[in-house]
């Protein structure tokens, strides 16, 4: 199974919540594909194995051989490349590194170099989990490959977490698009209920089955609570504001190792999952 953990917004607990998964689901891979500000090493504590540098594939053009036909650009869909007709002017920013540029260029007056985008690392936790994360280099613009990179670094059979960037930007959807299941993490406030709607527009887009989390739970914010009954959701789990969660996690605990009614609930949570994917699988 893959499952992605997503929100909205920032600062939902969504990295908690998915530390913990990977901290009580046996045999399980957690990836980190919040690649501009990964922290679940913070809580897992991964012993790391393997560094290595991230690369993408960006044009380079040798203005000998090129007469300004205007092909690359044509054949850009990001317009990374303009046509000054003195020469080609790259916007790296803007490069998704799909290589039509040089496959389609008439004369081979372009080549693919490497230019270094981040850090991966590989390492496995104390209870033999295996862990991915990557760190975006400061100054790259689009966190979109890296995710992809450090995504295909896993290649088994065990129970993956892929612990997602919050919001519902290009980075979201890299690292929620193979799920099997989704599970959206939000919050008892006007924003984590405005962001929530948001990511199931994605979601459905996509047609990845989800369900829903609510974290820090307030009941006396009631329109959270009218909203996912109303549109007829799949409430998972609701965890309540608690300060021995608060303290655990804000000191770098995981509080699956310490709290034993937050580890039934993180487990309860589990199975509610897994019972979602077989339901799913029977509908199709």
């Amino acid at each position: 199974m893959i499952i992605s953990i997503a929100s909205g917004k920032g600062g939902t607990g969504k990295t908690t919540v998915a530390c913990g998964l990977a901290s009580v689901i046996p045999n399980s891979a957690y990836i980190d594909c919040d690649v501009e500000e990964p922290n679940g090493y913070i809580l897992l504590k991964p012993e790391i194995k393997k560094e290595e540098t991230a690369y993408k594939l960006i044009p380079k053009i040798n203005h000998d051989k090129c007469d300004f036909c205007n092909k690359c650009s044509e054949v850009c869909e990001f317009n990374a490349l303009l046509n000054l007709k003195t020469e080609i002017y790259f916007l790296n920013e803007l490069c998704h590194s799909c290589g039509a540029c040089a496959y389609f260029c008439p004369h081979q007056a372009i080549t693919e170099v490497k230019r270094e985008t981040g850090k991966l690392r590989i390492g496995e936790t104390y209870n033999n989990a295996l862990f991915f994360d990557a760190f975006l280099r400061i100054g790259e613009s689009s966190a979109a490959q890296l995710i992809k990179q450090i995504k295909n670094s896993y290649k088994g059979n065990r129970t993956v977490i892929l612990d997602s960037p919050p919001g519902t930007s290009c980075s979201m959807f890299e690292a929620v698009k193979d799920s099997d299941y989704c599970v959206l993490v939000t919050e008892s406030t006007p924003f984590g209920l405005n962001d929530l709607k948001l990511a199931i527009i994605v979601l459905r887009q996509i047609k990845i089955p989800f369900g829903i989390v609510i974290n820090k739970y307030d009941e006396q914010f009631k329109k959270l609570d009218e909203y996912i009954h109303d549109s007829k959701l799949t409430l998972l789990l609701k965890i309540p504001f608690r300060m021995d969660v608060a303290e655990s996690y804000s000191t770098g605990d995981l509080p699956t190792l310490i709290i034993e009614d937050y580890k039934s609930m993180i487990l309860d949570l589990f199975d509610k999952v897994q019972n979602e994917i077989l339901e799913n699988e029977f509908a199709l």
